[in-house]
């Protein structure tokens, strides 16, 4: 099939084939007809498949007949981040070369004044995410009643990003007679109810399962420690011995973990630069840029560059961490094996990542290789050893041990001695009230030696209230006043 046979105009078909396209992917395919017949389209394709393009080029079609008003957008995209927003920005100026329509861009980290200057001259499509839109709506510098064409995307990634309230009050703006076309990569229950709520009589379009990775990606487990340190060191090691290693996204939990992770790789002499939600627009765009560029081949992320962002040629995804959500794994390894490509995703697990693992091999429906020993067949030496804070002590096999100073390079260890259980503190009545002042000296003398005892006792006491230390201040007399 051809994007002739799709009912596209004569301008969309010339900008497609000067992008070098000549066969539409199966959501495509589908997709298409019914958006151009004016249907409601829900539309479930796992990444990577050109859902973009699924509703940009027949809204480009559509919109060639009509005009935009001042603040009355034609069609409202919705999009959960800023990247993905930029990202069909772009698409609309690729195909829509041979078209004059004006397009907006909402997105948070940008002046309002220049958004309101495009709005307030009219715009035929208006990309937002929904932070931002409800802002110039409250404003009083947008309406909402002239959307003819609403395109909900990324669907699953707005509930677990909280939109999902801000997606329901901007439904109830736009006029009731639109036409709504609602993308996801997986059908969760919440999604499914939302898809009932929003669209009218739709054409279900489904080109794979949900929650299904591409069969292009080579899928790896890799057994580590459950410290940092370790898993900083396997990381590393997977990414010296990758063959065919182009490029590659790493991908952690926790925004803080990108940033130690970023240090660390440079630290190392790997070329690498960081993504997450609270660097500013710039250093966000600047990061992708040079990344998509190939000036940087490692992009360290958060799971905000995990959904619909378009780089082609990714060759390898590391998950740094086992993501606590299924439905996000397979949205990581999507940035892989792209447009017919082949990719490799490997992820690490440490000690306490079987859950999220299990919910992992449980939705994708399938059960993931290791690479090297199971978690199971670790070490004992590296699936358990943390490291201590503290002096003359480590962790073996969950007990504690003392090390002396003189065996401590011979690393020989000796189980701690256990020590008879301390007697209770007394009672407040039994303390003195007040104790006789002392001189400076004396004071620092009997700090001195309190000091010693403590650095000299190896078991860790609990100190009650301020211990045997009392401030001199509250030592001092209180002069009461004779009152006649």
């Amino acid at each position: 099939m051809s994007f002739a046979e799709l009912g596209l105009s004569d301008k969309v078909q010339q900008a497609v084939a000067a992008a070098g396209y000549t066969e539409p992917t199966p959501i495509q395919a589908q997709a298409i007809p019914h958006v151009l017949a004016r249907r409601d389209v829900l539309g479930i394709a796992q990444t990577g498949t050109g859902k973009t393009a699924a509703f940009t080029l027949p809204m480009l079609t559509l919109l060639e007949t009509g005009r935009a008003r001042a603040r009355m957008p034609r069609t409202l995209i919705l999009e959960p981040t800023r990247e993905l927003a930029a990202q069909v920005e772009d698409n609309f100026e690729k195909y829509g070369i041979n078209h004059r329509l004006s397009v907006a861009l909402l997105i948070g980290g940008v002046s309002f004044g220049d958004q309101d200057a495009k709005i307030t001259r009219g715009v035929d499509v208006l990309i937002a995410t929904p932070g931002r839109l409800l802002d110039h709506f409250e404003r009083g510098k947008l309406l909402l009643t002239g959307v003819e064409l609403l395109v909900i995307d990324e669907a699953d990634r707005m509930l677990d990003m909280g939109f999902i309230p801000d997606i329901e009050r901007i439904v109830k703006l736009v006029p009731f007679t639109r036409q709504t076309l609602f993308f996801s990569a997986t059908m969760p229950p919440e999604i499914q109810r939302l898809a009932d709520a929003f669209l009218h009589n739709p054409v279900k379009v489904e080109v794979a399962r949900a929650a299904s990775t591409a069969s292009t990606i080579t899928q790896r487990l890799v057994a580590t420690g459950r410290e940092d340190f370790q898993k900083r060191e396997t990381l590393r090691e997977l990414i010296r011995n990758a063959t065919d290693l182009q490029n590659a996204i790493v991908f952690c939990n926790r925004k803080r973990d990108v940033a130690v992770l970023h240090r660390s790789l440079q630290k190392h002499g790997f070329d690498a630069v960081a993504l997450h939600g609270d660097m500013d627009q710039h250093a966000r765009m600047a990061a992708l840029d040079s990344f998509r560029s190939g000036e940087m081949p490692l992009l360290v992320a958060s799971d905000v560059a995990a959904r619909g962002l378009d780089i082609p040629a990714v060759s390898h995804v590391f998950n740094y961490d086992v993501p606590h959500h299924a439905e996000d794994y397979v949205h990581r390894i999507g940035r892989t094996g792209r447009a017919g490509r082949t990719g490799q995703a490997f992820t690490l697990v440490s000690p306490g990542d079987d859950k999220s693992l299990a919910a992992i091999e449980k939705l994708i429906g399938q059960s993931i290789e290791w690479q090297g020993p199971t978690l199971a067949e670790l070490p004992a030496s590296e699936g358990s050893s943390r490291r201590r804070g503290g002096r003359g002590e480590e962790r073996s096999r969950g007990r504690k041990v003392k090390v002396r100073s003189s065996e401590r390079s011979r690393g020989a260890v000796e189980p701690a001695a256990e020590e008879p259980a301390r007697p209770a503190p007394p009672a407040r009545e039994e303390q003195p009230s007040r104790r006789p002042r002392q001189d400076r000296g004396e004071r620092s003398s009997n700090r001195e030696a309190q000091g010693r005892s403590r650095r000299e006792d190896d078991a860790d006491e609990r100190i009650v209230g301020m211990g045997d230390h009392v401030p001199a201040f509250l030592m001092r007399p209180v002069p009461v006043k004779k009152t006649r």
